[in-house]
């Protein structure tokens, strides 16, 4: 495991372009198993998540070409089903929960698929029911063996109507992926609506599939025989442009965000702005110009802003963890309200141990009472607990004053590519040890 050594107090000044979202990326490499034909993907983020699952296909027997750095062709025209029962398959799988949407496109198109227990971020109970009983609905039957779930379709799968339990964006990817190739007609409603899954009903339906209510939370698929190769191109992961608004606003930089996909960006600029963040559209970039303070808007009646993570079009939950950050040195007090995962918030003492002003209320709440940079934050050692919270320290020791050493970096870039020499590249002092 890896460190970064960060030294704080720099201001940052240039262009940044984001990568290609990698939670879209995710999606659309599973959705790639489809079909036997060539899926070429562009925009693609070269970090540990997805490398690993494009080598976890790569084990399966789908031929991989990176034609560029960015650029990868994925066809899986034979998958070798005994490599499921490897050691090597139930590791890898297991370490990327992502894993789980290989689900519905392998019981789409070959009636049988495998899933050991998925790893990912620790924030809290993630539960997979609802990629569980939505393929159940649709005929899967789910068995164990060993340690992994086998999945079968010995009728194939049938098309039927199903509410889902929650808005879950993977949950919704893994049914809709297997839904396409059913036979008959799936209503999906309660279907998560993210830009990701817009991207992914796009996708599909250039390979052939035929689905109505894009954009929405009730789609409406017609199955199809088979699905044909496609090309497509990833948006730019707002997630890292929310991370790239924080970092100006709390590091005092001015920088410009290009191509930063401000269509798909929803709810995300205005909930920085709220907490004071300045910022200009110029066509598809972002400007945040040099802020030596922001402060934070109260709602109408005079009280405490809260901000609190929902399904989308909300405020998404990858994005807490960096506003909250933002947040301890604004100019005012703001409750955040972390809904969706009861662990997510537990990073936040090492916020404190900063200096930071927080009052962590139970699991889900923080009330944070910003210092308005009267008193900067101070260099600590600290350990890397999940892909967003990580970001957040990183943020908060590059506008702290001193040295912060930041452990398990590892997860980090999981998420974020060559993130130290992109922010080098603008003026910030991070070094891997």
């Amino acid at each position: 495991m890896g460190s970064f050594r960060i030294e704080g107090g720099h201001r940052l000044h240039g262009e940044i372009v984001p990568q290609g979202a990698k939670n879209e990326a995710m999606q659309i490499i599973c959705a790639s198993l489809l079909t036997n034909e060539e899926v070429i993907i562009e925009n693609l983020p070269n970090i540990l998540d997805i490398n690993n699952l494009i080598d976890l296909l790569k084990g399966m027997g789908v031929k991989v070409k990176r034609v560029t750095p960015d650029r990868v062709s994925l066809q899986a025209d034979a998958i070798d089903f005994d490599y499921f029962k490897t050691q090597e398959f139930i590791q890898k799988a297991s370490r990327l929960r992502g894993s789980v949407m290989m689900l519905g496109p392998l019981l789409a198109r070959f009636g049988t698929a495998y899933m050991p227990k998925p790893g990912g971020d620790k924030i809290g109970r993630r539960r997979l029911d609802t990629h569980v009983i939505g393929l159940q609905k649709l005929g899967a039957i789910f068995s164990i063996e060993g340690t992994t779930q086998k999945a079968v379709a010995p009728d194939g799968l049938h098309g039927c109507y199903m509410l889902l339990d929650e808005a879950s964006v993977t949950g919704t990817a893994n049914i809709l992926m297997a839904a396409v190739m059913a036979e008959g007609e799936t209503t999906i409603f309660n279907a998560a609506c993210e830009p990701y899954l817009v991207q992914l009903c796009k996708m599909l339906v250039s390979m052939g599939a035929k689905i109505d209510g894009i954009g929405s939370n009730l789609l409406k698929i017609k199955g199809v025989d088979t699905l044909k190769g496609t090309k497509h191109r990833l948006l730019s992961d707002m997630i890292e442009v929310g991370s790239f608004i924080g970092m100006a606003a709390m590091t005092g930089s001015e920088i410009t965000i290009k191509n930063a996909g401000i269509p798909q960006l929803g709810i995300i600029p205005e909930m920085f702005r709220r907490i004071g963040v300045k910022m200009e559209y110029q066509d598809d970039d972002i400007y945040i110009p040099e802020q030596d303070h922001y402060e934070v808007e109260t709602f109408m009646d005079g009280s405490i802003l809260t901000i609190a993570d929902a399904p989308w079009p909300g405020f998404t939950p990858d994005l807490i963890s960096i506003i909250l950050v933002v947040a301890t040195q604004a100019k005012g007090t703001v409750l955040i309200h972390q809904k969706m995962f009861e662990s997510r918030l537990f990073f936040v003492d090492k916020l404190i141990d900063m200096g930071a002003q927080i009052i962590l209320c139970d699991p889900h709440r923080a009330n944070v009472i910003g210092l308005d940079h009267h008193h900067n934050l101070r260099g600590i050692r600290m350990s890397s607990p999940d892909i967003r919270a990580g970001v957040a320290l990183l943020i908060a020791a590059m506008s702290a004053n001193g040295v912060s050493i930041i452990d398990n970096i590892d997860q980090i870039d999981r998420g974020y590519q060559y993130i130290d020499l992109r922010l080098n590249s603008l003026g910030a002092k991070i070094e891997r040890i």
